[in-house]
């Protein structure tokens, strides 16, 4: 392993965890954690699971984003600021 690239990996994921955590926007929110998990996803290949990297990248990345992005848009405000 290389690690330099594990370094800035591990940057690259803390940085957009705290990212997620500081935005108002949801729709922002769940961007930034789609990013995180993929460059988990790119943590795992790098370290040699492949197959762990393809499921974080299918699940976490993909349809975990995909779903949390249905849940915003089907979720209602109680009032209009």
């Amino acid at each position: 392993m290389i690690w330099q690239i594990d370094f800035w990996l591990l940057v690259i994921l803390i940085v957009a965890a705290v990212t997620a955590l500081s935005l108002h926007d949801l729709l922002g929110a769940v961007a930034a954690l789609a990013a995180y998990s993929f460059f988990v996803a790119l943590l795992f290949a790098q370290m040699g699971a492949i197959d762990v990297a393809f499921v974080e990248a299918t699940l976490g990345a993909g349809i975990t984003g995909v779903l949390f992005i249905i849940a915003l848009f089907l979720t209602k405000r109680r009032t209009e600021d």
